[in-house]
C-alpha cells in the first residue's frame, strides 16, 4: 500500500510539473516553430549517440560480470542489459531496472549469486563515481559561470550536495572496507546489508584493477554520449543565444557544464522518469545563462527523453520473450525484490 501511494503520488507530481511546463501558449508558439525549423540530422545523430552510449554500458557491465567469473553468452548478457534499462527509464524510482536484472541473473547463475549482486551492485558504483569525475571537471571549469544567478546557482547547490552525501557514502563505504571495520556496524543500521555489498566489490574489482578501469573508462564514454544526445537535439532545435547579434549557437562546454545539473535532478524519485523537472531544470539553467528561448529549453528535454525511450522500447519486448534458466516464466516484481533483499540479507550476515 506504501509503494502503491508513493507511486500515485509520482505521477500526480508529474502530471502537475508537466502541466506547468506545456500551458504557456508563448512556450507552445515556440516548441512549434522549434519543431517547424528541426534539423532532423541532428535528431539522428543524437539517436546514434545514445546508441553508443548503451553499447559502452553492455561492455561495462560485461566486464564486470567477467570479473565475478560469470560468463553467459552475449545474447543472454543482452537481453538482460536491455531488460533492465527499460525498466529504469520506465518504473518508478529508476531501481526497478536493477531488481531485475539482479533476479534474472541470479536465476542464470544459481551457484555464483553473491557475484551476481556484487556485479549488478559495482555496475552503479562505477558509473556513480564516472559522474562524479566528469562533474567536477565541468563545475571546475564553469562554476562562476554557472553561478552567476540565484536560481541557478540554487540549482547548482542541489547537485553539490547531492553528489556531496554520494562522495560521503562512497568514502564511507571504503574506510569500512578498507579498515575492515564490519563488526562495528550495527546489525539493524539501515543500509548496512548495501554497504557490506559495496565493501566486497571493492576488494574483488582492486584486485582486478585493470578490467575496473576499462568498466570506468566506459562509462565516461556513456555519461559523455548522454550529454552529446542532449546536445545533438538541441543543435537539432536551433538552440541559440537570442541575446546575441547574430545569434550564437550554445557552446559545447557550457552546455556540457548544465548537464550533471539536469541528469542528477531528474534522476530523484520526484517525477515519473524526471518528467516535468528535466524540463523546468533546462529552461532554469539555458534560457537564463545560454540566452536560449525557454520553449526550445522545454523542449530539448522533452525530445532528448523521447530519444532515450525509444532506445530503451526493445527491453520490453526481450523482456516478454526472455525465459530464464530454471524458471516457468515472468513472477511479480513483489517476490523479485523480496528474493533479492533476502540475498542481501544474507550476504550481509556471513560476512
Amino acid at each position: 500500500m506504501k509503494k502503491t501511494l508513493l507511486s500515485g503520488a509520482q505521477v500526480a507530481v508529474t502530471l502537475a510539473l508537466l502541466y506547468f511546463v506545456f500551458r504557456d501558449p508563448a512556450k507552445r508558439a515556440q516548441m512549434a516553430t522549434a519543431l517547424r525549423l528541426a534539423n532532423y540530422w541532428w535528431i539522428a545523430l543524437g539517436v546514434f549517440a545514445y546508441l553508443i552510449v548503451e553499447l559502452a554500458a553492455a561492455v561495462r557491465w560485461q566486464v564486470l560480470l567477467r570479473v565475478q567469473g560469470i560468463r553467459l553468452s552475449n545474447l543472454r548478457v543482452g537481453g538482460l542489459f536491455f531488460i533492465g534499462m527499460f525498466y529504469n527509464q520506465f518504473m518508478p524510482g529508476g531501481t526497478g531496472g536493477d531488481i531485475i536484472k539482479s533476479y534474472l541473473l541470479l536465476k542464470e547463475t544459481p551457484d555464483k549469486k553473491a557475484g551476481a549482486l556484487l556485479a549488478v551492485l559495482f555496475d552503479r558504483v562505477i558509473g556513480l563515481v564516472a559522474l562524479i569525475s566528469i562533474t567536477g571537471v565541468l563545475i571546475f571549469l564553469r562554476y562562476h559561470w554557472l553561478a552567476q544567478l540565484p536560481e541557478t546557482r540554487r540549482l547548482l547547490y542541489v547537485l553539490l550536495v547531492v553528489l556531496g552525501s554520494s562522495i560521503l557514502a562512497l568514502v564511507t563505504s571504503f574506510v569500512v572496507s578498507g579498515f575492515n571495520l564490519f563488526d562495528w556496524l550495527p546489525q539493524r543500521m539501515p543500509g548496512r546489508d548495501k554497504l557490506l555489498e559495496v565493501s566486497a566489490a571493492y576488494h574483488l574489482y582492486a584486485r582486478h584493477w585493470k578490467a575496473t578501469l576499462v568498466a570506468f573508462g566506459m562509462s565516461l564514454v556513456a555519461h559523455l554520449g548522454t550529454f552529446t544526445t542532449f546536445l545533438c537535439v538541441a543543435y537539432a532545435l536551433h538552440a541559440e543565444d537570442v541575446r546575441a547579434t547574430p545569434p550564437t549557437p550554445v557552446p559545447v562546454i557550457d552546455f556540457f557544464a548544465i548537464m550533471p545539473i539536469e541528469r542528477t535532478i531528474s534522476s530523484l524519485p520526484i517525477s515519473f522518469g524526471g518528467a516535468g523537472w528535466r524540463e523546468i531544470v533546462l529552461q532554469i539553467l539555458l534560457h537564463n545563462l545560454a540566452g536560449v528561448r525557454a520553449g526550445v529549453a522545454n523542449l530539448i528535454g522533452s525530445l532528448s527523453f523521447l530519444i532515450i525511450v525509444i532506445c530503451a522500447l526493445p527491453g520490453a519486448i526481450v523482456y516478454f520473450l526472455y525465459r530464464p534458466s530454471g524458471t516457468a516464466g515472468h513472477i511479480k516484481m513483489r517476490e523479485m525484490r523480496h528474493e533479492v533483499a533476502t540475498l542481501e540479507h544474507s550476504f550481509g550476515a556471513e560476512k
